[in-house]
């Protein structure tokens, strides 16, 4: 039997084509997000990026287990469903939240925390079988703490209301050619301003021993436990973290759950082999 496995978000989808237990090919094609995405769309990057990679072809026993950003309700996930079946030739389709994903890859089937901290974070708590509690993320401006997005937005401010060493302000503004002027352009009447405020990651983690730097990292990840997984009342599980930040920064997120009293447990860049291991080890 065949079986694909696709963790996808709005920048990038990888796949992974599964037969008899084994992993036969990996593939990565750009991101499906129904929420900002026509059929059409989402038609053509299955078409013209994933088919066009394959070694192998697909029968119509092909089992596929989709992962995905924007697939946070049935009208989304039917959309997904829909354009599967038709492309792939495949009535085996299970469309999942990229939520789920990151719970199954980091829980398995045992009761866990699950956390994402990537360009956005979200949090959940997992019974083994399904999401049971999920404070909501909220998004860039309302929420998403300890994500890249809030780390970003977090230094701008430092930046400019002199809360950093006045040679590390001086090197971050020379570095990313900015005025006051310019980012308040960008921030407040451009698009994709989280992808903006996420662009900033690399020189947090390049200066990551400055104690004013340390402070916004270990801080923003205090503020996501707390105002996120300690509500879910589990003191005695530990937290598992996927994503970009949580890799970068396992150790200022350990410090920070440390901190607080909490433990800290799996951490991966990405979900792609814990899900490889939930659905065919």
């Amino acid at each position: 039997m065949t079986r694909i496995i696709a963790d996808s978000g709005s920048t990038k989808t990888d796949w992974s084509i599964c037969i008899d237990n084994e992993v036969l090919q990996a593939v990565q094609t750009q991101g499906i997000n129904p929420y900002h995405q026509p059929e059409e769309v989402i038609a053509n990057v299955l078409e013209q990026e994933f088919l066009p990679a394959l070694h192998t072809t697909l029968t119509g026993n092909t089992e596929v287990i989709f992962y995905g950003a924007g697939c946070a309700n049935e009208t989304a996930c039917n959309r997904v469903r829909s354009v599967i079946r038709k492309v792939l030739g495949t009535d085996s389709i299970e469309v999942c939240t990229d939520l789920l994903g990151a719970a199954r890859a980091l829980c398995g089937h045992s009761e866990g925390i699950a956390c994402v901290l990537g360009t956005g974070s979200n949090s959940c708590l997992f019974d083994g079988q399904r999401i049971v509690e999920n404070v909501p993320p909220m998004g860039y401006i309302l929420g998403d703490e300890g994500s890249s997005a809030a780390l970003g937005k977090r230094l701008l401010s430092d930046v400019f209301k002199n809360q950093l060493p006045t040679d590390l302000r001086d090197e971050f503004l020379d570095k990313y050619q900015l005025t006051q002027e310019s980012v308040l352009e960008r921030v407040y009447r451009q698009p994709l301003v989280n992808r903006f405020l996420a662009s900033f990651t690399p020189f947090l983690s390049e200066h990551r021993m400055v104690p004013e730097v340390h402070r916004i990292l270990v801080s923003s990840f205090t503020e996501f436990l707390t105002r996120n997984v300690h509500q879910y009342h589990r003191p005695w599980l530990p937290i598992n973290c996927v994503g970009s930040i949580a890799y970068v920064f396992a150790q200022e997120v350990k410090e920070a759950a440390e901190g607080l009293g909490m433990e800290m447990g799996i951490v991966m860049q990405s979900p792609m082999k814990g899900l490889i291991k939930y659905h065919i080890e």
